[in-house]
């Protein structure tokens, strides 16, 4: 389990050492920075206009950062079809 104190880090590959593309943008990174943030402070709510209450889960609110990157046109890959 993460602990308090830990971060969650989106890696950026170089395209010079390994020779594949970064999966996740830096916009990307930085909008999951701050549902985490908002997360920690209770102030991250689910749903449309926040109705869903407010979320306790790690997983969810790097989901939510992830999907506010996709609205925001950040390089995020394809949600996939559940």
């Amino acid at each position: 389990m993460d602990g308090p104190g830990t971060a969650i880090v989106v890696r950026l590959e170089s395209a010079e050492g390994g020779g594949e593309m970064a999966k996740y943008g830096k916009a990307a990174s930085e909008s999951v920075r701050k549902a985490l943030h908002r997360e920690k402070r209770g102030k991250l709510r689910s749903g449309k206009k926040g109705r869903g209450g407010v979320v306790t889960s790690r997983k969810q609110a790097i989901a939510i950062g992830l999907s506010e990157a996709r609205k925001k046109g950040a390089k995020v890959p394809r949600k996939k079809p559940s």
